[in-house]
């Protein structure tokens, strides 16, 4: 009997541990103040591939994360190997999202204030393409490539499993931000010490 009344907590307490919940920050690759250090990145997000064939920009080995493609809202392909030799920022967004929408402006901004040193591209997911391009179009950030990830590969690709984060890559493709910044603010920092 006594094992009975305990197994729901036990189960309760093992599903909590499990779930986890999200939070509103990110991290600095485990820099953060007070934070826990991070454990290590599972290899598609943070090495670069081993197998001694492709190069990016800059002859750089191209990083196994960047070795996809994809389909830009306005139905260009994408290819994700256009990104390898500089900082990226991947902002995962969704067009019905107002954290999103807030992030929007200072995304535009930084993708502008950087162009030619650091790449930005948004990651539209969530919806429909239909309403990723109205959010395109209604938020003036159509001046730097948004991906159209209706299927969630992207997403899943860089294990993002939330709307309004960012995904900040080195310019060898190692993540060294991931998190929400409200508003963006803080993003033009971030990039600044990537680009020198």
């Amino acid at each position: 009997m006594r094992a009975r009344s305990l197994f729901p907590a036990v189960l309760a307490a093992a599903l909590l541990a499990v779930t986890g919940c999200g939070t509103e920050g990110g991290s600095d690759s485990g820099t953060d103040a007070g934070a826990a250090p991070s454990t290590a990145s599972p290899p598609t997000r943070s090495s670069a591939s081993s197998d001694g064939g492709e190069t990016g920009a800059a002859g750089a080995e191209m990083p196994e994360v960047l070795k996809f493609t994809a389909t830009t809202v306005d139905g260009k392909p994408f290819d994700g190997k256009a990104l390898g030799g500089k900082p990226t920022v991947l902002w995962f967004w969704a067009p019905w999202c107002p954290k999103c929408r807030a992030q929007a402006a200072e995304t535009a901004e930084v993708a502008a204030d950087y162009a030619g040193k650091a790449n930005v591209v948004g990651v539209a997911g969530l919806d429909k393409n239909a309403a990723m391009k109205d959010f395109v179009s209604e938020t003036k950030t159509g001046s730097f490539p948004h991906l159209s990830d209706e299927s969630g590969d992207v997403w899943k690709r860089f294990e993002v499993t939330e709307q309004s984060r960012y995904v900040i890559l080195d310019k060898d493709g190692k993540t060294v931000y991931e998190g929400v910044l409200p508003g963006g603010d803080g993003l033009a920092e971030k990039v600044a010490g990537l680009t020198g």
